[in-house]
């Protein structure tokens, strides 16, 4: 039987997210000197802050105060974070369009800050085709917050497929028995979606 419930890791995957889009223009380009930006000052490890739930005024605060330097690039991180998306992930409006004509539960699980998905909501005409999502901002945790998924929206592991571009998001569902697909394309995921039994 095919999956009664599909669930999409929104970024890169729905909606395409990622902070170069803000910060290139404004290095001029310079390539190394934005990834030192990005590695050193809004860190990995600082974005990974937002999306456990630290509010956005604490943790800009916080770092304009150990990078003064750099205070107004740091605000634009916040100031800008929408438009670190821009536009949905090609073909996968029409896929999700389809699931939902054939009575597929859709969800969304989003490594994101508080209310960051309901700002992309208002943008991004798939993301309303879904039946929920859980932002781990809004849960207070970052990865895993697929058991909240799960519980929250009273779906079945092994009748769930999850759709990530992140290898750490697979790992999570498939460790809780969900069927797991990592996308790389959406013509790569009509394919599995095909061979399940779901044709998009």
């Amino acid at each position: 039987m095919p999956p009664s419930a599909v669930a999409f890791g929104i970024g890169n995957v729905l909606v395409e997210w990622d902070p170069r889009h803000v910060y290139r223009p404004l290095f001029d380009g310079d390539e190394a000197l934005m990834e030192d930006f990005l590695t050193h000052v809004c860190s990995p490890e600082w974005q990974r802050e937002l999306e456990r739930g630290r509010p956005w005024a604490e943790a800009v605060g916080a770092l304009t105060a150990a990078f003064p330097e750099c205070a107004e690039l740091i605000r634009t991180f916040h100031a800008c974070w929408a438009d670190m998306a821009p536009g949905e992930v090609p073909g996968m409006p029409e896929i999700v369009g389809a699931l939902k004509a054939l009575g597929v539960r859709l969800y969304g699980v989003a490594n994101a800050p508080v209310e960051g998905v309901a700002v992309l909501a208002r943008r991004f005409n798939v993301l309303g085709l879904l039946d929920g999502v859980v932002v781990s901002g809004e849960e207070g945790m970052a990865v895993p917050i697929h058991r909240r998924l799960l519980d929250r929206y009273g779906l079945v592991a092994a009748d769930t497929l999850f759709i990530d571009a992140a290898p750490a998001g697979i790992a999570d569902a498939a460790a809780l028995g969900m069927a797991t697909h990592h996308f790389t394309s959406a013509a790569k995921l009509r394919e599995e979606l095909e061979r399940l039994g779901l044709p998009s």
